[in-house]
């Protein structure tokens, strides 16, 4: 096929390219699932997070320096296979499409689940199918309509947190009314910074990961983006300052404001918690409602992250070619309907099944995350050996990569380690399938334009 007659129209800009990677990596996981993480490590989960953002920083500008060298790239596997091969490449194309897939599904049912609290007559399953066409019809209209809603599903997570942080900041220090400011006491009062030792904070690198996985998006925007070697790099390093902010100090003031295993016992998120001690009505409402527009955005992104991996699939024939069909609008609509069907699936399984089958698939996110940053870093590091980079260069290479790949080595003992072995053996088989699939098509994949 020739590729100069199918393209993407390029109409997101750097606010766009930033929110998108702001709101793939602030989802539910910092709202709702903050109380786990911070039960498994105690207060040292706000080194946890300092660690995995310091991973994620390196990852991210290794990104960008591939970025800059091949201004024509499209996709992961554009920047990946010319350095790694068409293999490694092209496992990173479809684990990536399937953390997404599965992802957008099981957020489906979680934000049924949601909304029901508002509504507790209405079937799950009717839910989910409201939530599916819409999260559907945003992503086939245009790219911009997609752009525009994430740009403002993202701000207004960020300003939730935003205003949790200035609150949470001045509880700290500042007595008032029935409420002591407690300081800092209470990071070392409840058997110190490392209450579950190191095993814990290793242990809490699962969470992390899996927090911080969707900022990679911006390695699928790339065709749809407004002078990339120029955006993206600085999209990355602006997203790398506000994830850290947006992390690091939300859950500094958490255990700082309530003890560590008290964060648990509660049966709402600790940011509930928060706004309802200073006397915020309708704080459960409030926060309800902000921790479902999370996780619709993340849904949002998901969808256009996995149907633009489909897409370039399409378009260099390792899958059916029609998927490649753009709309007038240049949207790829039949990409975009392949990837809702897992979301309709989801209908089907909260009305007969249940989410337990979401449940152990959505236990191999972590490992996915984890095998897409090794990915990009190996990828980095020998990507200078094939070509020299453009107009952006990592100060430190290729040390910072390297710390990168220990890291996420290490880690990944620890997840195979804290992971029930259903879930661990699940994810394993989806991998088999794909690395089958491969080399089962090998030479047609071989002679793909």
């Amino acid at each position: 096929m020739e590729k100069e007659h199918v393209q993407l129209k390029r109409t997101m800009t750097s606010r766009h390219i930033m929110m998108l990677a702001l709101g793939g990596a602030i989802g539910a996981g910092l709202f709702k699932g903050s109380s786990s993480a911070i039960d498994i490590a105690g207060p040292a989960v706000i080194l946890a997070y300092m660690i995995g953002g310091l991973i994620l920083l390196f990852i991210m500008q290794g990104l960008a320096e591939m970025t800059v060298a091949r201004p024509g790239a499209r996709t992961f596997r554009d920047l990946i296979e010319p350095v790694l091969g068409k293999y490694p490449a092209y496992f990173l194309d479809w684990i990536y499409w399937k953390m997404w897939v599965l992802n957008i599904a099981a957020e489906a049912i979680v934000s049924a689940i949601f909304i029901q609290y508002w509504f507790p007559q209405v079937p799950i399953w009717t839910l989910v199918l409201i939530i599916s066409l819409v999260v559907t019809l945003i992503n086939v209209c245009s790219v911009k309509m997609f752009a525009e809603t994430e740009y403002w599903l993202a701000s207004i997570k960020i300003a939730v947190i935003l205003l949790f942080i200035i609150i949470g900041l001045t509880m700290l220090f500042v007595s008032f009314g029935q409420h002591a400011a407690p300081g800092l006491s209470n990071l070392t009062d409840h058997g110190g910074f490392f209450p579950n030792g190191t095993g814990g904070l290793i242990a809490a690198m699962l969470v992390v990961v899996y927090s911080y996985g969707g900022t990679e998006m911006i390695g699928v925007t790339l065709a749809e983006t407004k002078n990339p070697e120029k955006v993206i790099p600085k999209a990355i390093q602006s997203t790398f300052v506000r994830i850290i902010g947006f992390y690091v100090l939300p859950f500094f003031i958490i255990v700082s404001l309530i003890p560590w295993n008290q964060v648990n016992n509660e049966q709402v998120s600790p940011f509930v918690t928060v706004f309802a001690t200073i006397g915020v009505p309708y704080a459960s409402d409030i926060m309800n409602g902000i921790i479902l527009l999370a996780i619709l955005s993340s849904m949002n992104s998901g969808l256009y992250a996995s149907s633009r991996v489909l897409f370039t699939q399409a378009m260099d024939g390792r899958v059916w070619k029609g998927f490649s069909k753009l709309s007038k609008q240049q949207v790829p609509v039949r990409a975009i309907l392949v990837c809702t069907s897992t979301l309709y699936a989801a209908v089907l399984i909260s009305l007969f099944v249940g989410s337990q089958t979401f449940n152990y698939l959505m236990g191999s996110l972590s490992y996915t995350v984890l095998f897409i940053w090794f990915i990009i870093a190996v990828g980095h590091l020998k990507s200078r050996s094939v070509a020299q980079p453009g107009g952006y260069r990592v100060k430190l290479y290729p040390f910072t990569t390297w710390f990168s790949v220990i890291a996420i080595m290490a880690i990944f003992v620890g997840v195979v380690l804290n992971t029930p072995i259903v879930q661990t053996l699940v994810t394993m088989c989806i991998y088999l399938i794909i690395t089958l699939s491969f080399f089962i098509n090998r030479k047609r994949f071989e002679t793909a334009v």
